[in-house]
């Protein structure tokens, strides 16, 4: 496949990396001037692009930015773009870095960003750690590999986003539509908590809506309180004490 990665952030260079070396074409695009996002994305096997030609003559585009960029895209980026060329959101709404956005009370995040878009999209890779990314993922069929869940409104493009998952090392869940997506936000069982599919399953069955958003906020408050950013393990112990009442 060719595949277009809008940011080259911890999620987005790991998908770039491991997707290339899968045997995939990837062309990237980042903020960062031309002669730095060449030597970025030669250090992944990638291609450098502009954000116009990031998304052109592609199979696949994954958008993997902070929430709040966005709303800063060139408008009607991909208004030439055929539709069933497949379209990935990895992102997750922080208030306390991206701002109140009094939308999200009525819609999921993903839907949020859909309409900034205009476009139907899958969300997938938002609710996992970078580390887990990069380091734990197995190959298909091995004991207690860790599952992704997927929400979206195309069947067709689900099961493509759920190959590439194959591909990175991980199971894959379905979690419904993107307006269910919220089953997979901040705060929930099923975010960054390294569960295999059949407690992933019930993680996403078990989100409270309503509760979310406050368990998300008391996390970010702990990590931020610390003199240092955490280390892997105690995020993961975090997330996982207070979304799903685990150590």
């Amino acid at each position: 496949m060719k595949i277009g990665i809008v940011g080259t952030g911890s999620i987005g260079s790991i998908l770039a990396e491991k997707l290339s070396q899968a045997g995939h074409y990837i062309k990237v695009t980042n903020t960062r001037a031309m002669p730095e996002l060449e030597k970025i994305a030669a250090s992944l096997g990638a291609t450098a692009a502009t954000i116009q030609d990031v998304v052109k003559d592609v199979d696949a585009i994954i958008f993997s930015m902070p929430f709040n960029a966005y709303k800063d895209l060139p408008k009607d980026l991909l208004k030439e773009v055929p539709q069933e060329v497949v379209v990935m959101d990895t992102s997750n709404y922080y208030p306390f870095r991206d701002g109140e956005i009094a939308e999200l009370e009525q819609m999921s995040e993903s839907e949020y960003i859909s309409g900034i878009l205009n476009r139907p999209l899958v969300k997938v890779f938002n609710n996992i750690l970078e580390y887990t990314l990069k380091h734990k993922g197995k190959a298909a069929g091995a004991d207690d590999r860790i599952a992704i869940s997927i929400a979206g409104d195309n069947q067709e493009h689900k099961k493509v986003v759920a190959q590439l998952v194959d591909l990175t090392g991980f199971d894959t869940v379905d979690a419904g539509s993107l307006a269910e997506s919220w089953r997979q936000q901040p705060g929930t069982p099923a975010y960054c908590t390294e569960l295999n599919e059949a407690e992933l399953i019930q993680a996403l069955a078990n989100a409270e809506k309503g509760t979310a958003p406050a368990i998300r906020d008391r996390i970010m408050d702990r990590l931020r309180s610390k003199g240092s950013w955490p280390a892997y393990e105690e995020i993961l112990a975090g997330n996982r004490e207070l979304q799903i009442g685990k150590k």
